[in-house]
């Protein structure tokens, strides 16, 4: 055989036995490999925890605020009522007669003691001068009964008898006086007549309705307060009331319940207010403002309030090291200009940039909020 055949059969023998062995290497040394490969899952590890940290990791908001502190302000009960006249009576008849004059109509304005009906007097100015009579012939008998008792020619009981029947007498003359009295009836206080029953001629019983009289001035505006508010009002504190007619009064406490309705759990308020030349009526609807004792209250808009997750009405504020706090609070007044709160520390940083996206316990980035940023 020829020589080179037989070299080159042997060269590709050795050739096919070597890779057969797996010596060769098409991407460097086996063991770097291997390092390599676990640097690199060593390093795709770091990258995925590191990405896992920034996701957990809370995210800071920035949030604005303003500082607030409280002031003095007076409390103010809003009632609802209405207005009542000081007294309303019924004048009614003592005795029986026929009506004989009239004195005032429907409308009128009187003066206590002021004649509004008359009654015919009849006998009854007759029956009291004979009763006067009866009183002289008492007297004549009663001196002379004393006289004779003086000097032992009369009894004592005779003496009694004779004082007893002069006392009788005067009692009559009294009561002949006190039934013409009877006859006119009168005004027992200054206002004006409601209602009048009683005409000309008009025979009237004992105990029916002659007229109606109305005082009212001063006005009484009443109203129902609650349990919870009553305790803050006291009798002659200041009031006001502002009418559905538009007119608006003040005035004083007069009167404070002290059993409360059964029904409502509140009590009586009456506010007193003049009411010269009765220009304010009885029965109209009203608003009564009272003033209480003086609180701590911050004032500020209304915008800046919120709800929490239990819809609790309230104002979130920045608090030590930069937390969150819910403050619940309680609305005093409403103005046009903005509303009184109370519930809040006396100073507090209100957040009033972006208080709905935040909630209690959150850190927060606080910006202190000027008007020139909101412009």
């Amino acid at each position: 055989m020829n020589r080179s055949i037989i070299i080159a059969i042997v060269i590709a023998v050795g050739v096919t036995a070597w890779i057969a062995s797996g010596q060769i290497d098409f991407g460097g040394d086996s063991e770097d490999n291997a390092s390599g490969a676990a640097a690199a899952t060593q390093a795709e590890g770091s990258a995925a925890e590191t990405t896992g940290d920034a996701k957990n990791k809370p995210k800071i908001m920035g949030v604005r605020y303003q500082n607030f502190t409280a002031q003095p302000r007076e409390q103010e009960i809003i009632v609802h009522g209405r207005t009542e006249a000081n007294r309303v009576v019924d004048l009614k008849a003592e005795i029986s007669g026929r009506v004989k004059k009239v004195h005032a109509d429907v409308g009128d304005r009187v003066k206590a003691k002021d004649p509004i009906v008359s009654f015919d007097v009849k006998d009854n100015q007759a029956r009291l001068q004979e009763a006067q009579a009866l009183v002289r012939q008492r007297e004549i008998e009663f001196n002379a009964a004393k006289k004779l008792n003086k000097k032992g020619f009369s009894s004592d009981t005779t003496f009694a008898s004779a004082q007893a029947q002069l006392d009788s007498a005067k009692a009559q003359v009294t009561a002949m006086k006190i039934r013409l009295n009877d006859l006119v009836i009168t005004a027992p206080f200054d206002g004006y007549i409601e209602n009048r029953y009683a005409e000309i001629g008009d025979f009237v019983k004992d105990g029916n309705p002659i007229a109606t009289i109305v005082e009212s001035d001063p006005l009484l505006i009443t109203g129902q307060i609650s349990e919870l508010q009553v305790g803050k009002i006291e009798v002659g504190s200041e009031g006001s009331a502002k009418l559905v007619t538009g007119e608006t009064v003040t005035g004083k406490v007069k009167f404070i319940g002290r059993v409360a309705n059964p029904e409502t759990r509140t009590f009586r308020v009456e506010l007193e207010v003049p009411n010269e030349g009765y220009k304010l009526r009885s029965g109209v609807t009203a608003e009564i403002t009272f003033k209480a004792s003086s609180v701590k209250a911050h004032f500020l808009s209304p915008a800046f309030l919120t709800l929490n997750d239990k819809g609790v009405l309230g104002l979130r504020a920045v608090g030590p090291d930069d937390v969150v706090e819910f403050h619940p609070v309680r609305i005093l007044a409403d103005t046009p200009d903005g509303i009184w709160v109370d519930g809040l520390p006396d100073t507090v940083r209100l957040i009033v940039v972006g208080q709905d996206f935040v909630r209690a316990g959150d850190t927060v980035k606080p910006d202190l909020f000027v008007a020139e940023a909101a412009q």
